[in-house]
């Protein structure tokens, strides 16, 4: 049932995402997937929830295995290797993450996975500013992860609306982790 919903995502969007749907879908009458989930809402969240799941396992597994906080460049140009082969890997997945901003039944768990990764991102964001003895670090932290998400968001936008463009993961990798670590290398 989670696979043909995922697979409406992918082809109509998240608003098509509904009960009779997803019974034509794997040839079955609406009481049945009923009897696995008792409503869209709980349809869409597990399926949120196991996709969610398989990007964060897709993207630790594609990161180095230690953190080079001792090479900067690599370090920024990795993470973004690793979470644009996952973009490439795992497409329809990404649609649904997309799309879930916007959908009522789904759009707070959006909201707070957004916070809980920018969160993430402050600390390790905050860290590398004071290894590197940034000043300022306060006022500037919350600008640094507002770029930070909105470049990541923004790339994985565009990957999915666009396509790779001749990139390979690597190379798109390199050039967006140059840009965003001039961002934390100034001031």
């Amino acid at each position: 049932m989670l696979d043909a919903a995922l697979a409406l995502v992918a082809e109509r969007g998240i608003q098509a995402v509904n009960m009779e749907a997803v019974a034509q879908a794997i040839g079955v009458t609406k009481p049945a997937v009923y009897a696995c989930f008792g409503s869209r809402e709980e349809l869409l969240n597990a399926l949120l929830e196991r996709e969610e799941q398989r990007l964060f396992k897709g993207v630790m597994t594609a990161l180095p295995k230690t953190l080079a906080l001792a090479n900067p460049e690599r370090f920024m140009t990795e993470g973004f290797r690793a979470l644009f082969t996952v973009v490439e890997q795992h497409g329809d997945s990404w649609k649904l993450i997309l799309a879930s901003e916007t959908d009522p039944a789904v759009a707070e768990r959006h909201r707070e996975a957004r916070k809980l990764v920018a969160k993430r991102v402050s600390l390790l964001a905050e860290g590398w500013l004071r290894l590197r003895g940034a000043s300022d670090i306060k006022r500037r932290l919350p600008v640094l992860v507002d770029l930070f998400m909105s470049i990541c968001e923004g790339m994985v936008r565009s990957l999915i609306v666009n396509g790779a463009r001749g990139w390979s993961p690597e190379e798109l990798g390199a050039y967006v982790g140059r840009m965003a670590l001039a961002a934390f290398n100034k001031g």
